[in-house]
């Protein structure tokens, strides 16, 4: 009888074990689309990685060869996504205008990110009047949408492909000084990062050897975001005029130079574009597959 009382009411049971099973099914969708985002993203950006590559190497055609004979030619086996208003080889275009496209944003990264890393590992670790300090010059920058201060960099000190590249790089600093400060503040009193420093371990060691690798995850999704919003910059700033100049091939620049062709050659703008959006999408989606595998999802 004691047995029978302690058991559960078969109500209780049968809803206890469709609440289970309903949670097997959240979860096992969450891995679904993880491994879709992950799967769907490492696929895509090794493919547009290779054809970037590609570019710097060989193209088909000489990019700035110009035949008057073959003008606003639609695709076709010789030149498969077609010809541009001057005669010249839109892939081989792409390539080496994609090409530029990833050298300025991977050249952004490395100047926004190595110095927004440094920032947001001392200013969150540490604390106290030195993170006030660097925090309000970094909400003074932030304050300026990333594009118009690098215009405002670039028209001081001009256009080219460095100066770009500098000008993001210092415009992309504040966002990822802020995504390390947090995750540094979160980890500053783990209790690896107590013992660390009970056993005498320097501060410079407990902050690149034991508390940035665990911050990883969320460190490469945001450098992947930041990647694909340097790529949409350089991109915009490239459309404008004030980006990459001739003779340096950028997908932003044919986008611009191409607008005026949309009706009599649309696959002057359409394949630039293409390739532009494949690049992001690829990246965005390997950045929240990393983080949702390896960072323990969002809730």
């Amino acid at each position: 009888m004691g047995r029978m009382r302690n058991s559960p009411d078969l109500p209780e049971l049968l809803h206890y074990r469709g609440m289970k099973v309903k949670k097997q099914r959240i979860n096992n969708g969450k891995m679904g689309k993880t491994g879709y985002n992950f799967t769907f993203g490492m696929v895509l950006t090794i493919i547009m990685a290779a054809l970037i590559v590609l570019g710097f190497f060989w193209t088909p055609y000489d990019t700035e060869a110009m035949q008057g004979s073959v003008k606003l030619n639609a695709p076709s086996l010789l030149h498969i996504f077609g010809t541009d208003q001057f005669g010249r080889d839109i892939f081989s275009r792409v390539l080496a205008g994609a090409g530029s496209t990833f050298s300025i944003a991977a050249g952004t990264i490395l100047i926004g990110g190595g110095i927004g890393i440094i920032v947001g590992a001392v200013t969150g670790y540490f604390g106290g009047w030195l993170d006030e300090a660097l925090m309000r010059v970094n909400d003074a920058v932030a304050a300026f949408p990333s594009v118009l201060l690098a215009l405002v960099i670039i028209t001081v000190w001009g256009t080219g492909k460095y100066k770009v590249m500098l000008a993001l790089g210092i415009a992309f600093i504040p966002s990822f000084a802020r995504i390390v400060r947090g995750e540094f503040m979160r980890c500053r009193e783990a209790d690896y990062v107590t013992s660390a420093r009970l056993i005498g371990v320097s501060a410079p060691r407990i902050l690149f050897v034991h508390i940035l690798p665990n911050i990883l995850p969320a460190l490469l999704s945001a450098l992947m975001i930041g990647f694909n919003n340097a790529v949409l910059a350089e991109a915009g700033l490239s459309y404008l005029g004030i980006g990459v100049q001739p003779p340096d091939a950028s997908l932003g620049r044919m986008l611009s130079e191409s607008q005026t062709y949309l009706a009599s050659g649309p696959w002057c703008a359409v394949f630039p574009g293409l390739f532009l959006v494949l690049m992001v999408l690829g990246a965005g989606m390997l950045g929240e597959g990393i983080l949702d595998r390896f960072g323990g999802g969002r809730s």
